[in-house]
């Protein structure tokens, strides 16, 4: 099984775009969002009134799903896991600057405005280009 996480980790970038999904009441809510892949750890931000952050604040489960392959060889990696709201000051600024779109949206680390969340995943589903067999595991 370590062969498939090593597998499924590799296609993380520093940054991709994932559909990323929350839960509104009874109802998800996915959204396309920029993943940040930083320490073996994934990360999106938004801004602080932004709907997605009440949401976790009232379920913190959550999901992404990343497409991969090219042409009619397609699949993707499905994570579910927990978001969680970072209100770690050093943190925050370390992801900051790893984001190459961070000063378009935000001033620096201590704007009011910006929201760090880290995804704790906790479930893997990989579906490899070409196949038909999910793969599922959990990741410590």
């Amino acid at each position: 099984m370590d062969d498939v996480k090593d597998e499924v980790l590799k296609h993380f970038k520093k940054m991709q775009t994932v559909y990323y999904a929350t839960c509104d009441g009874e109802m998800p809510r996915v959204r396309p969002m920029a993943l940040i892949y930083h320490k073996n750890r994934f990360w999106i931000s938004t801004g602080t009134k932004n709907a997605k952050v009440k949401q976790i604040q009232e379920n913190k489960n959550s999901e992404f799903c990343l497409l991969v392959g090219e042409g009619e060889n397609n699949g993707c990696i499905r994570c579910s896991g927990e978001s969680v709201i970072i209100d770690d000051q050093e943190t925050k600024k370390e992801l900051a600057d790893t984001m190459p779109f961070f000063k378009e949206f935000w001033k620096d680390a201590d704007d009011p405005d910006y929201t760090l969340i880290e995804i704790v995943v906790r479930k893997i589903e990989y579906l490899r280009p070409g196949s038909y067999d999910i793969e599922r595991f959990t990741l410590a």
